[in-house]
């Protein structure tokens, strides 16, 4: 006979418990308030987001839109590493690039009254603008850009999304040369902001 008194051993996280977990904070409508937990650490799950927005799980792509978008509304950011959380668990996962994918733009009006709206792969919605900035990284090797949009949070918690190439063609599309920082350059007009891209003498 089991001992009484004897405990249980504390349970290693799992992404079932962390996914049922997610669609009880999903019920009450929105994302979850995941700023406001913050439960003790109980390990890293072997959880990947690799640079084109795939999630993998134990080595293998999760196939369930849904159920990645649910991994994906309690995603949190501390100190520059990346955690799935609940209200009484947080659990560290690995990020190569961005933590959320861009797979599309939508263009409103012109010059600068033009409004550039983005959508991830895992749903979410947000226009370029003071609260969700574009920045452009650049590799220091070939050049390449990398195009990102500020989708959660500020600071060391921001959540940022690549940019899917497809969307930044055509953001080039929308694009401009505008006078800055003394300069002229090639940018984006969105929400009343400029937000620059390349310096035109580089595309000559």
């Amino acid at each position: 006979m089991q001992d009484q008194n004897h405990k249980s051993a504390p349970q290693s996280p799992s992404a079932d418990g962390l996914a049922a977990a997610a669609a009880v904070a999903s019920k009450k409508g929105g994302l979850p308030p995941v700023h406001l937990w913050n439960p003790p650490f109980c390990g890293d799950l072997d959880m990947r987001i690799a640079r084109d927005g795939t999630w993998f799980y134990l080595g293998t792509p999760i196939g369930r839109e849904a159920l990645v978008r649910l991994f994906s509304s309690i995603l949190k950011r501390e100190e520059g590493k990346y955690f799935l959380v609940t209200p009484v668990e947080k659990v560290g996962i690995l990020v190569e690039d961005a933590p959320l994918f861009a797979v599309d733009i939508e263009a409103e009006g012109q010059g600068r009254d033009q409004v550039l709206r983005f959508t991830t792969k895992t749903g979410d919605n947000a226009i370029a603008s003071a609260a969700h900035p574009l920045r452009i990284a650049r590799d220091g090797v070939t050049g390449e850009p990398s195009p990102y949009i500020l989708i959660r949070g500020k600071e060391d918690a921001a959540l940022w999304a690549r940019i899917d190439r497809k969307s930044f063609l055509r953001m080039v599309d929308f694009g401009c040369h505008e006078p800055h920082d003394g300069d002229s350059w090639f940018g984006l007009w969105s929400s009343g902001l400029f937000f620059p891209v390349i310096r035109s003498s580089e595309l000559a």
